[in-house]
């Protein structure tokens, strides 16, 4: 290598490790500041109403902080936000999660830097197609438009996964949208969009207001028989699951495939912080229950099972407190 290119690429990395170091910099000042901001992800999903709610009990209950929920493009984008300090707190998918965390997949060669506190809800997938469209089977999805949710969400994680097994090339074998969940459903109803994959808790508002819209158009379709190969190919994070009818008042319940998800924290929160927040979501539970009925399926007898995700030790010190 010549000099010039040799000098021109150590300045570059320094500058490279300067902004990394800027980003976490910048997060201490905030926490010392009092201010905490927390990923949450679409607008019109699960995960906004219970950071909203989250935000709000740390901003009145944790003396000399106030908390920001801030909307973004879920649990890929959160782990990333996180690992680089731009968010303190945030939720993911697990499989996500599990896949920063050891630098795979999407992540591969480049681990993200995140620990948990929780293991909270799960989410439910959800594949819903335009009746018109002639989906009666996930095999009949090729070729079809299909949102597959935000770029590297948990949603776009899970869809490509999903496609995958089933034999359907995710970017060659449909026509791949990713699309925010509020403008899938615009679209959906627009009939520029044949199906969406969408993973969240239950009802997820966005999904409420498609079916509230358009219900006698559009129908979910099955895919529990989808999970065993999906544990086969991507390890044991996935489960089959009920979709209940009650959640959107379709006909029947609708088999389908669950996977749970983490709060993940900055390691660099310091121990009292984190334990301090920790504590904050289950004694304020019944809260987060008013703002999403979600938020009273946390349990706090499985919360510290995050692998392969770790815990936060200022989370380890809050569950061994009894």
């Amino acid at each position: 290598m010549r000099r010039g290119s040799a000098l021109a690429l150590v300045v570059a990395l320094l500058l490279t490790a300067g902004c990394a170091d800027s980003g976490k910099d910048e997060a201490v000042e905030r926490w010392h500041g009092g201010q905490i901001y927390l990923g949450t992800g679409n607008t019109t999903g699960v995960y906004y109403q219970l950071g909203g709610g989250l935000a709000d009990i740390i901003t009145r209950h944790l003396d000399g902080y106030q908390a920001r929920a801030e909307p973004t493009g879920a649990s890929g984008d959160n782990v990333v936000r996180i690992a680089n300090g731009d968010m303190d707190i945030g939720f993911s998918l697990a499989d996500t999660a599990a896949d920063g965390y050891e630098g795979r997949a999407s992540f591969t060669g480049r681990p993200q830097r995140v620990q948990a506190i929780a293991r909270i809800y799960r989410n439910y997938t959800h594949v819903i197609v335009r009746k018109a469209a002639g989906i009666s089977s996930f095999a009949d999805l090729r070729g079809k438009r299909v949102s597959t949710g935000s770029a590297n969400s948990g949603t776009d994680v899970i869809a490509g996964r999903l496609l995958t097994v089933a034999g359907i090339d995710p970017d060659a074998g449909i026509t791949r949208l990713r699309l925010s969940l509020p403008e899938t459903v615009k679209r959906m109803r627009a009939g520029e969009v044949d199906a969406l994959f969408w993973s969240g808790g239950l009802p997820t508002p966005g999904i409420t207001d498609l079916f509230a819209a358009a219900g006698d158009t559009v129908t979910f379709l099955p895919i529990a028989d989808l999970t065993e190969r999906l544990n086969q190919r991507f390890g044991p994070v996935y489960s089959a699951a009920e979709l209940p009818r009650s959640a959107y008042g379709t006909a029947r319940d609708v088999p389908t495939v669950a996977v749970a998800n983490l709060i993940l924290v900055s390691p660099e929160l310091p121990d009292d912080l984190v334990e301090s927040l920790t504590r904050l979501i289950f004694m304020y539970q019944a809260e987060l229950g008013e703002v999403h009925p979600e938020g009273r399926n946390f349990d706090r007898a499985s919360a510290a099972d995050t692998d392969p995700v770790p815990l936060h030790p200022g989370a380890k010190r809050f569950y061994r407190s009894g």
